[in-house]
């Protein structure tokens, strides 16, 4: 007997934009384990249709009227015990925006101009719990944040084990689970392991926030 087939995943896609919603939702609902189960045309309309349908995933659009994406992140993250994974979707990569939503709650972001294969790709992805995160922009966008921050490191820091300080340093770089398993040579249950030591140690609810912790903390400049 075959084994039962996983529901699919559910997505809501938010966007002021008629034609970047049907575009995503043609893209998404092109694979048999996606399904678009809501669209909203603000935040003020996403907010509530988030909460109502309880989806896996949410494409949300960084700037919309009357509730912007950074808002609506943090409204729903306050709103819900189990949030969905939110994925901020962005014209320009150092959209200062941007930044604001990943430590609003999201789950790393996603340009517009971004591939079929690489919309997919990051549904797929963060219904996994990793993160999506393209390193070089973080950082670039976690330097300007993170200028007038203390100079001494977060207390937090003192507090990891080597081995943590090194899966903090990959999970920065944006390595999966598995790409740090095999980067230290362990396996990945204890790569599991570590990263739930990291998130509890720097107060993390997911990978995103300790990588923002990590910059604001002051732990990739000094041991970087």
């Amino acid at each position: 007997m075959s084994a039962a087939r996983r529901p699919p995943v559910r997505i809501v896609i938010a966007d002021d934009e008629r034609m970047v919603r049907t575009a995503l939702r043609v893209i998404l609902e092109a694979e048999p384990d996606l399904e678009v189960v809501g669209e909203a045309a603000s935040g003020a309309e996403a907010v509530p249709l988030i909460r109502s349908l309880a989806p896996d995933v949410v494409l949300m659009d960084v700037r919309m009227p009357e509730i912007d994406g950074i808002r609506a992140t943090e409204q729903i993250m306050a709103a819900m015990a189990d949030p969905p994974r939110i994925v901020v979707v962005t014209t320009f990569e150092n959209d200062a925006y941007v930044y604001e939503a990943l430590r609003a709650g999201a789950a790393g972001f996603l340009l517009k101009r971004a591939d079929p294969d690489e919309l997919v790709g990051a549904v797929r992805l963060v219904v996994r719990g990793d993160s999506l995160l393209f390193p070089a922009a973080v950082r670039s966008l976690a330097a300007g944040h993170a200028a007038g921050a203390a100079a001494a490191p977060a207390p937090w820091v003192a507090r990891l084990t080597d081995r943590e300080a090194d899966v903090l340093r990959l999970m920065a770089t944006g390595l999966s689970n598995h790409e740090m398993s095999e980067q230290l040579g362990v396996g990945p249950q204890t790569v599991k392991t570590h990263v739930a030591a990291v998130l509890s140690k720097t107060g993390s609810r997911d990978r995103t926030q300790a990588v923002i912790a990590a910059y604001e903390g002051g732990f990739i400049m000094r041991k970087s």
